[in-house]
């Protein structure tokens, strides 16, 4: 994504890392991956399941509140939960105004953080 301002790189692709206890939105924007004046029409999230995780990574409420396009080419989506030294695989497909769909897919790492 092309604002990755608290994400980082590594050989598996953009991550980033949160605290199992946080309910946090991540802000994801496809500016550099579509043609000018491309529109977000409609969005998906997929977050990975893990089997036998006793606390997932889920939306707070669900995917119609905690998923929304707040311009026409950033998607917010909202997340809780995540057990601690998970990493799960989130994917956020896309459909424009003009009908293309894409899927761009990212990490988060669950980790008990602490102040520096």
């Amino acid at each position: 994504m092309a604002n990755t301002t608290g994400f980082f790189k590594n050989q598996q692709g953009i991550s980033i890392e949160k605290d199992p206890t946080a309910n946090v939105a991540y802000t994801l924007d496809w500016s550099q991956y579509l043609p000018t004046n491309t529109i977000i029409s409609s969005t998906t999230i997929t977050i990975e399941t893990i089997t036998g995780d006793s606390s997932p990574l889920q939306h707070p409420t669900n995917a119609a509140t905690d998923v929304t396009i707040i311009s026409d080419t950033k998607v917010r989506i909202r997340v809780e939960g995540g057990s601690d030294g998970n990493v799960y695989d989130i994917a956020c497909q896309i459909t424009t105004d003009g009908g293309d769909v894409d899927t761009r897919h990212f990490k988060v790492v669950v980790k008990e953080r602490n102040l520096i």
